[in-house]
């Protein structure tokens, strides 16, 4: 057995042992697995450049898609639909969210404007009825979808479709609201109908005030009242 070198304590020799013991275990495990080692790391730092290209690609593809959106509607506001449809149908092909979906409700509303209400619904339904789009897009779909096909809508279906969306702390409450009050007049229903647009009407800043006001003469001609006590508070 070895002795320790002169001028050293057996501590510190045993310390300079194990040491070096494990010096030619790492040595003799990286010879043996060396290469899979250096490969699993080469592995990660690909991956990892691999994650940081496609968030930066997709930040970059999510901008010029927002330009390409922004450039079509500028097409539609000029009157020129016909060149505003094509490069709409582009951005609607990519399945990247939020921008797809706005320019198929886009799209549905240039139909609109042609008088083309079959193919106007169908665009909006193909948001509404789509899971992979956010649900603020599909419940704006489904707005504009049974806006587009009311009249040829039974009352009870624009009342299942929408009832969900007249909660008074929903955003949707005032269009979704007043669909659904009408559909309720349709079907001769004038207490729900009076009910709902008193709650319109009682929304405050959460609709517009044109349709605010609606609500109001409405709801007061079905017996309801319904004029806005916020407004009157601020108004003294």
């Amino acid at each position: 057995m070895a002795l320790p070198p002169t001028g050293t304590t057996d501590q510190t020799f045993l310390r300079e042992v194990d040491e070096e013991y494990r010096r030619e275990q790492a040595a003799q495990i990286f010879r043996r697995y060396g290469r899979w080692i250096i490969g699993a790391v080469v592995l990660a730092l690909i991956a990892l450049a691999g994650f940081l290209y496609w968030q930066h690609h997709k930040q970059n593809a999510a901008g010029t898609q927002g330009e390409q959106y922004d450039a079509a509607l500028r097409l539609a506001e000029g009157g020129n639909a016909d060149k505003a449809i094509p490069e709409l149908n582009k951005i609607a092909a990519n399945d990247d969210g939020g921008y797809a979906a706005m320019a198929k409700i886009a799209q549905g509303s240039l139909l609109l404007q042609k008088n083309n209400v079959k193919g106007a619904a169908a665009k909006f339904a193909e948001v509404a009825n789509d899971d992979d789009y956010q649900k603020p897009f599909r419940d704006l779909a489904l707005i504009r979808q049974t806006s587009a096909e009311f009249d040829m809508l039974k009352p009870e279906v624009v009342i299942q479709r929408l009832k969900p969306l007249t909660d008074p702390n929903s955003a949707w409450l005032g269009t979704a609201g007043e669909l659904v009050a009408s559909a309720y007049l349709k079907a001769g229903n004038r207490a729900e109908a009076g009910k709902l647009y008193g709650q319109i009407a009682q929304a405050g800043d959460k609709v517009p005030d044109s349709l605010r006001q609606r609500a109001v003469q409405l709801a007061g001609v079905l017996g309801v009242d319904a004029i806005d006590q916020s407004k009157e508070t601020k108004a003294q």
